[in-house]
């Protein structure tokens, strides 16, 4: 039986490592192509649909949630404890935002997030996806969309009765602060106008002009 110090150890290194595995990059790779180079430069799935289209896209996503529910998987499988679990999320998203088998430029870490959470947490997923599914119909700013929702774990950890354990808390402003890290530039660019919208979100604005 290996000690609870040395399991969490290699709980945490194996997330990172799997979080290291970005999926767009090595679908790229399968198609000659480095997501990087083109679009925004980021390697995620929105960057991915922009540039390669929905099919890659697709592989994309499932490849970086799998990797996050896989990453709590295994270290369920070490009896950690449910409290290390959560360091072990944060670590596999750490991963896909600095890669070490792809230079440390990675993506923003919100599908790993997803696929993390959908293990430790499932109940909060369709607050989450909700929030950033009406936010992406009425603005068409994934960007937005995406660090709202983040932000919003943290209110599902204040009313669901996780309350009272400061390790809630701290794995919930953990998150919040991360996404809005790695999506600075998007928060940038809203602040100047110039960010990018998907215009075919905006379900909304779309039946609003069509009633006028």
């Amino acid at each position: 039986m290996l000690n609870p110090p040395f399991n969490l150890a290699a709980a945490l290194l194996l997330a990172y490592l799997l979080g290291s595995l970005s999926g767009s990059l090595m679908l790229g790779r399968l198609r000659g192509v480095d997501i990087r180079t083109q679009g925004s430069g980021n390697a995620g799935g929105t960057n991915a649909f922009r540039t390669q289209g929905w099919r890659f896209a697709l592989g994309v996503v499932l490849v970086d949630v799998g990797k996050g529910a896989l990453a709590v998987w295994l270290a369920r499988q070490l009896q950690i404890g449910w409290q290390m679990e959560l360091l072990v999320v944060l670590a596999t998203v750490a991963g896909h935002v600095w890669p070490l088998f792809h230079g440390f430029r990675g993506g923003k870490g919100a599908a790993t997030l997803v696929g993390g959470l959908a293990v430790i947490w499932p109940f909060s997923l369709p607050w989450l996806i909700g929030l950033w599914l009406a936010v992406l119909i009425a603005t068409g700013y994934v960007g937005l969309a995406t660090v709202l929702a983040s932000w919003m774990l943290l209110g599902l950890v204040l009313v669901g009765g996780q309350a009272d354990q400061p390790v809630w808390l701290g794995f919930a402003l953990a998150v919040g602060l991360l996404i809005s890290f790695t999506h600075r530039s998007n928060l940038q660019r809203l602040a100047t106008g110039s960010e990018h919208r998907f215009q075919r979100a905006r379900l909304v604005h779309r039946w609003l002009a069509r009633r006028q």
